[in-house]
């Protein structure tokens, strides 16, 4: 697919009008609500696989141009468990993330030591997060306010408004368009506590294997982080590709710390 068609949808997700029918525009009971949004985690979820796959990061912050970070993320959803090591640029190669034991660990080969990281911090400094490219618990952790059916472009969606029920969330306040007949999350706006949207995400594409769905591309918009230009406000973006995906198990290692040391001096 060309560049150009590409952004048109991603952009159409973002900034399409709404145009409801009276018939299409109606809630789900709390019962449909709370089966699909179970559903909506289930495909965020590799069980019973491993997962591997390459991703791209290219961050734009508006008037400073663009860069590129390039990674290889390894998961076992199972064990709750992940590696990422980072590919480039040149200056970043070795540098890695795992998570196990419920603890997740970055590693610099420029001091070869192990710091406590979160799922919060900033990957490589982009707009996106490790917890963007791991399994979603939005059942577990969020009540949902509401769920109204609603269309997004064409596609026709499941609009939740969820509210943090645990301390242990990035954002407090979640809205998710799921399209409801896949379970698959569309564009997802994050929220602090006092309503301030912080950031928007928009998932135009699924790429579809035997009993899952990957995310072919996705784009970040940091609605906190922008400048004018030309009057007009534009915010920093990350667009990450994901490709060379792969289910094939991995072994034990790979989810190790030492297996990061040893990938970093390669």
């Amino acid at each position: 697919m060309k560049k150009e068609i590409v952004s048109k949808i991603i952009i159409s997700l973002f900034v399409s009008a709404i145009s409801l029918s009276a018939a299409f525009a109606q809630s789900l009971s709390s019962s449909e609500a709370a089966a699909l949004l179970k559903k909506t985690d289930s495909t965020t979820a590799f069980s019973g696989t491993d997962f591997t796959a390459n991703y791209s990061l290219v961050q734009e912050k508006p008037g400073q141009g663009k860069s590129v970070n390039t990674a290889i993320m390894y998961r076992r959803d199972d064990a709750s468990s992940y590696t990422i090591l980072i590919t480039g640029p040149e200056s970043d190669r070795g540098k890695g993330y795992v998570q196990f034991d419920q603890n997740i660990w970055f590693y610099d080969p420029a001091d070869r030591q192990f710091v406590f990281s979160s799922s919060k911090e900033k990957l490589q400094g982009t707009n996106a997060t490790t917890a963007d490219f791991t399994p979603q618990h939005y059942t577990e952790k969020y009540k949902i306010k509401s769920a109204v059916r609603e269309k997004l472009g064409s596609l026709k969606c499941v609009v939740f408004d969820l509210a943090a029920k645990v301390d242990d969330v990035n954002y407090p306040s979640v809205k998710l368009w799921v399209t409801e007949d896949d379970g698959l999350i569309r564009k997802k706006e994050d929220y602090s506590l006092s309503g301030q949207l912080l950031r928007t995400t928009a998932i135009p594409s699924y790429q579809k294997y035997t009993g899952h769905s990957v995310p072919d591309k996705m784009l970040i918009v940091d609605n906190l982080r922008g400048k004018k230009i030309n009057n007009r406000m534009q915010y920093e973006q990350t667009q990450i590709t994901i490709s060379n995906v792969s289910f094939a198990k991995q072994s034990n290692t790979v989810y190790t710390k030492k297996y990061v040391e040893m990938m970093s001096s390669k």
